[in-house]
């Protein structure tokens, strides 16, 4: 029996005002399962970054209501880039998210040890492959011990084979670590390694499918 994690009611966003006004998103029920594997699937603009948004508690919707069921929730992003603080080593950026997380975050190295990075630990973001940063960036997200881990356009700038690679990590890390998983993507392939896909288009959820 699955368990409900968060309920999204009625979400309405709007950026902009009078004739400029764009309506990201428009009346969006959504339901996500602890332990869930989500694609939020569409074209650039169909609102799947502005849904992440707002279950992410970084925009706040025009109306509707976002329902979070059991325990307090924890939630991180990994997004398009990188974004390492660039003057931090490896470690010392997981350091710096595990620092504001919970009192139990798990040590950085066995962070970075997970996506295979214990090697590189005291290297620089200016030294690492893109593939590599991304992977820093995932232990960074999961020393937050996230409930909830939002991932927007993950492998947008990565080579093919690379974004594989990464792919592949955030799937095995979700499995083992059983966080739920939320994807936002414009990549088909990308949507289909997940077990449930939804389909976005001008701010409306179109269709639904089960993947997997």
């Amino acid at each position: 029996m699955t368990e409900r994690l968060a309920a999204c009611r009625g979400l309405s966003v709007v950026h902009g005002t009078g004739d400029a006004a764009v309506r990201a998103l428009d009346d969006v029920d959504l339901a996500i399962e602890r332990h869930d594997s989500l694609a939020l699937a569409g074209r650039s603009g169909s609102g799947k970054t502005t849904l992440l948004h707002v279950l992410g508690g970084l925009v706040e919707p025009r109306a509707g209501t976002v329902e979070w069921h059991g325990r307090p929730h924890g939630i991180a992003y990994v997004f398009q880039g990188a974004n390492l603080l660039p003057t931090f080593t490896a470690f010392e950026n997981v350091a710096f998210a595990a620092h504001v997380a919970r009192a139990d975050a798990t040590p950085p190295l066995e962070l970075l040890a997970l996506v295979g990075l214990e090697d590189k630990a005291d290297h620089l973001p200016g030294e690492l492959s893109g593939g590599e940063a991304q992977r820093v960036a995932i232990a960074r997200a999961l020393a937050q011990q996230p409930d909830l881990l939002l991932c927007d356009e993950p492998t947008a700038h990565l080579d093919s084979d690379t974004a594989e690679r990464v792919l592949d990590l955030i799937e095995a890390l979700q499995s083992e670590l059983r966080f739920a998983l939320v994807v936002a993507t414009h990549d088909p392939g990308v949507a289909t390694r997940l077990r449930r896909s939804l389909e976005l288009h001008d701010g409306r959820l179109v269709a639904e499918q089960a993947v997997a």
